[in-house]
């Protein structure tokens, strides 16, 4: 019989929609959130508004909207 691995827990709370989900910063592999792209300009508005993580959706959704240049290779 084959188990599917447990999902990890919902631990954080995300600051811009208020939903539950689990940040992966710490964990073994990458975090999810690392599957999406933000411009430069947008990752510093979103550091000067929330404090921490927001939620793979959030992230999607804030980066669809984004109409600034994509980040350089090389910048966080």
């Amino acid at each position: 019989m084959n188990e599917a691995a447990p999902l990890p827990e919902a631990s954080d709370r995300c600051p811009r929609c208020g939903g539950g989900f689990h940040c992966g910063v710490n964990d073994a592999g990458p975090c999810a959130c690392t599957t999406v792209t933000l411009s430069a300009a947008l990752q510093a508005t979103l550091r000067t508004q929330y404090a921490g993580c927001l939620c793979l959706r959030c992230l999607a959704e804030l980066a669809a909207a984004d109409t600034s240049p994509p980040a350089q290779p090389g910048q966080a």
